[in-house]
């Protein structure tokens, strides 16, 4: 990668903001920063439409037996880690269904390995590893959008027919060119430049907790916007199942414990069990119908009871 090429990018640029930042007082770097943080959510807003098509491709993909790959190096990679980590618990998922490849691989999450992100061929020979089909949906994350490992990760994918999606800062990049759905969130020039885990990672989390959160919305895994698959395994993730019961129901909380047991634990089948005024058993067996959509299996719920009738 040549050097001009790097310097010539807004997210490596001076930003006259932060001038002779080590002169500062604390309250003055805090309130720069502060500042410059302002500018991201218009910077994500701007690029909403293609982050809807982003949403609707990976909800279809987890629907028909998908999966969505995260692809990165460095910041980005540790970014789409935290992502894919977080969504067993808030979701009940698998952890099969989100995952992460990183440039150096599970190493790189604790230290530095960015030496790893020049190379190309680790990029494919880690991507190839997941044994990527048609059904799945691989996203690359690089701010500069010019991450050898992430770019060949992003173009093997699209050359073997998967739907690939890109999240960078960086406009007309190799990486926005790999991927069918390029999301380009201008963040420019960061308060330390060049420090892209600044402004450009934050908008990297902004637009990850979208993609996921809304593919999971549109999956029914959330209702209106309770948590309903969360896991009760600790005493506040039960108190958090127990209060989502009680808010959505409108019963007791000793009537919400009753039936969280009943169900093992299981939020949504509670819910559904409680809400249609049926067996846990049957209220489990209309979310496997419905593949864990709890509004759909209340619909459902509700046309069996009208033909009993």
């Amino acid at each position: 990668m040549k050097t001009d090429k790097i310097s010539s990018l807004r997210t490596e640029g001076r930003n006259a903001a932060s001038a002779h930042l080590d002169l500062r007082s604390p309250l003055e770097i805090a309130r720069i920063i502060n500042r410059e943080d302002e500018k991201i959510a218009g910077a994500v807003r701007r690029a909403l439409p293609v982050i809807s098509r982003a949403i609707e491709a990976i909800a279809k993909a987890l629907l028909h037996g998908g999966r969505l790959i995260y692809v990165g190096a460095g910041t980005s990679g540790r970014i789409a880690a935290l992502d894919a980590a977080e969504c067993p618990p808030t979701f009940g998922l698998s952890p099969r269904l989100v995952q992460y490849v990183i440039a150096g691989g599970k190493e790189a999450l604790g230290r530095a390995a960015e030496y790893d992100e020049d190379s190309r061929r680790a990029g494919v020979h880690d991507i190839r590893r997941r044994h990527l089909t048609r059904a799945d949906v691989v996203v690359g994350l690089a701010a500069s959008g010019r991450t050898p490992y992430t770019v060949a990760a992003v173009e093997y994918a699209r050359r073997h027919g998967v739907m690939t999606v890109a999240v960078t800062s960086s406009p007309g990049s190799p990486l926005a060119r790999a991927a069918r759905i390029p999301i380009v969130v201008g963040t420019g020039p960061e308060v330390v430049a060049g420090s892209t885990r600044m402004k450009a990672g934050t908008a990297q989390k902004m637009v990850l907790n979208m993609l996921t959160t809304g593919a999971m919305a549109r999956l029914g895994y959330v209702y209106g916007n309770q948590m309903v698959n969360v896991h009760t395994g600790n005493r506040k993730l039960l108190e958090r199942g127990l209060g989502i019961l009680q808010r959505c129901e409108g019963c007791e909380r000793k009537q919400a414990l009753r039936m969280l047991r009943r169900s093992r634990g299981s939020v949504s089948v509670a819910l559904v069990a409680l809400k249609a005024s049926i067996m846990p058993e049957t209220a489990r067996e209309l979310l496997k119908q419905t593949h864990g959509n709890v509004r759909a299996a209340l619909q459902n719920a509700s046309r069996r009871s009208r033909k009993r009738r």
